[in-house]
């Protein structure tokens, strides 16, 4: 649980005055990387012995698991029994994202329960968005939700999400001055300070990129792939015809264009499970959830620098994740155009047959369009009794 002990190291700096952003703790060497904001949170870290510490995150993160289950079901539209979402829970425990928050006394799964439980509530609830701002000013990747929003024509949810992240970074400078300075203005743009990119535990297309180019700094070579993800993902989310589709590509999409996103972040497999499993396309989701039980990223060579000097063969393997991403991308992208081009032969199709039941004569009278029935009219059902007195 060594990211559970760096959380413990900010909670001190931030009680004792010490430097958030100079310190390293574990034989990794691993630094806060956080917004000022963050440490503020894990101030509670630090009051409880590592012992305790370490059994907390590990019941806390089961239980936000099983939360997790639950608002994926919600977001699939299937609601789940307490047996059901037990056995759920216990299955998913060997995804390797899920597997990996725990190891290490990760957040991912409180970050992920703010955001899917802020966007699966009701439209016009009460401070919908709030919790989408807080998992933001805490991570900052979710802030890619807000332009999903604004997009989706949600202004007001957007407007409040943007409000409540205001709120985390005033509520930082406040507390934290020089720390939120910082942070700002150097921490944010040191990339190596999170990691290295290169190394296959980074599953974002900027590590894709570094392993298959043998690259460890690809620049433009992933940036700008990068941009073009960005914008297709966020657009497709926006028009994608299913709530629960467009929350999802945005989520991929966040995972792929972040330059760091450790296999441990892509916990958002959880609710793509349960949305596939919901829709009826049970081998698809088998198969990911295979894919993501594999741990293929952990059979290839990765001791060094090994993961620059794989052969092109196990470039799949050490990169299973943005490709699962970039599969889903292209999928939505496949639908869309083929949903698109059905209701435009549907339209077309009831406008040929609109055509052929209605015609346009003119009254001579009043010349004038009138709509008759191209159908001889009915006749009317006379009885036996009147017809002899018409006869």
């Amino acid at each position: 649980m060594a990211d559970a002990l760096v959380y413990r190291a900010e909670g001190e700096a931030v009680l004792h005055g010490g430097d958030l952003y100079g310190f390293t703790v574990t034989e990794w060497h691993l630094p806060a990387t956080y917004p000022p904001f963050a440490a503020l949170l894990f101030t509670p870290a630090a009051w409880l012995p590592v012992p305790a510490l370490k059994a907390a995150f590990l019941v806390g993160n089961a239980l936000l698991l099983a939360c997790l289950v639950r608002l994926s079901a919600r977001l699939a539209g299937r609601p789940l029994r307490l047996p059901a979402l037990c056995t759920a829970t216990a299955l998913a425990l060997w995804l390797e994202p899920v597997f990996q928050t725990l190891l290490f006394g990760q957040i991912n799964l409180a970050v992920t329960c703010l955001v899917l439980w802020d966007l699966t509530r009701p439209p016009g609830a009460p401070g919908k968005g709030i919790a989408l701002g807080i998992a933001a000013g805490i991570k900052l990747t979710p802030a890619l939700f807000v332009a999903y929003l604004l997009l989706r024509g949600r202004h007001r949810e957007a407007a409040t999400a943007t409000t409540a992240f205001a709120g985390t970074l005033l509520l930082g400078a406040l507390a934290l001055p020089a720390a939120s300075a910082d942070f700002w203005t150097r921490r944010l743009y040191e990339t190596d300070r999170v990691g290295k990119a290169w190394i296959v535990d980074n599953q974002s297309l900027k590590g894709l990129a570094a392993r298959t180019l043998g690259d460890p700094a690809p620049g433009a070579a992933w940036l700008l792939p990068a941009l073009a993800v960005a914008a297709a993902g966020v657009w497709l989310a926006a028009r994608a015809a299913e709530e629960r589709h467009g929350v999802l590509l945005a989520a991929f999409t966040a995972l792929l264009v972040s330059p760091v996103s450790w296999s441990h972040h892509w916990v958002w497999c959880v609710p793509l499970i349960a949305v596939l499993l919901a829709e009826g396309h049970s081998r698809t989701a088998a198969l990911t959830a295979q894919l993501f039980t594999a741990r293929t990223m952990w059979s290839v060579p990765h001791e060094g620098d090994l993961d620059l000097r794989l052969p092109w063969w196990q470039q799949p393997l050490a990169a299973p994740y943005p490709l699962v991403g970039c599969a889903l991308l292209v999928g939505s992208a496949l639908f869309g155009r083929q949903r698109d081009r059905g209701l435009a032969r549907q339209q077309r199709d009831r406008g040929v047959a609109g055509r052929q039941r209605v015609r346009v004569v003119e009254d001579p009278q009043h010349e004038v369009p009138v709509r008759q029935s191209a159908l001889p009219p009915a006749q009317p059902s006379v009885s036996s009794s009147s017809a002899s007195t018409i006869r």
